[in-house]
């Protein structure tokens, strides 16, 4: 059966416009037990799509990771100064993930790539509430000279920039120090692929 035919979208409103979206639906599913579900309504955050990057040097075994400031963090209990990979909202539809990727890797680190990045996964950060779809990309560096205080100013982007060994940022990560999602999903994606990577971009 077609994945449209087993939902039944009966009503749609935007019932708050912002920076983001959000918005109810009334709609019915079918059920694994056969027939269809009662009426019922859900809101979706319409967040928009989003890019990462991980920028990494093998070579010398290293990431390069940001820290910066995050409201939500904050109110959740957590740190309010998360560590991450490079991320950033797709803004313009007409822009592709990869060059969405590649600029944000340029203001938020000061990372100008020299070869294009590779899509590494794609994901969905929180299907139980939100649309919005994680590209994953990888990208190789050189992590000599990085650093620093970046971002744009007129986005209230005050990101400080740090290369950090893979060792130590997967003990962060398995200690829980590292409480950011889609980097988590990063540094667990590397893990698996660390030893092909080494072996695809062997030391110049």
């Amino acid at each position: 059966m077609a994945k449209r035919s087993r939902v039944r979208i009966l009503r749609k409103q935007t019932v708050y416009r912002g920076y983001f979206r959000l918005d109810r639906y009334t709609l019915r599913h079918r059920l694994y037990r056969g027939g269809w579900s009662a009426s019922m309504r859900r809101e979706v955050f319409e967040r928009g799509n989003t890019v990462g990057i991980l920028l990494y040097d093998p070579p010398r075994d290293a990431l390069v990771l940001v820290e910066q400031f995050r409201l939500p963090a904050h109110l959740a209990g957590f740190p309010a100064w998360q560590t991450e990979i490079v991320a950033g909202i797709i803004e313009n539809q007409r822009e592709s993930p990869r060059a969405v990727a590649v600029r944000e890797a340029r203001e938020e680190a000061g990372v100008v790539l020299t070869a294009p990045p590779f899509l590494a996964q794609k994901f969905m950060t929180s299907p139980g509430g939100s649309t919005e779809t994680f590209h994953l990309f990888c990208a190789r560096v050189d992590s000599r000279g990085i650093g620093g205080i970046h971002g744009l100013p007129h986005e209230h982007e005050d990101i400080k920039v740090a290369v950090k060994s893979f060792g130590a940022v997967m003990k962060a990560a398995f200690a829980g120090r590292i409480q950011n999602g889609p980097t988590l999903t990063a540094l667990y994606w590397l893990a698996a692929n660390r030893a092909r990577l080494r072996r695809r971009w062997p030391r110049a």
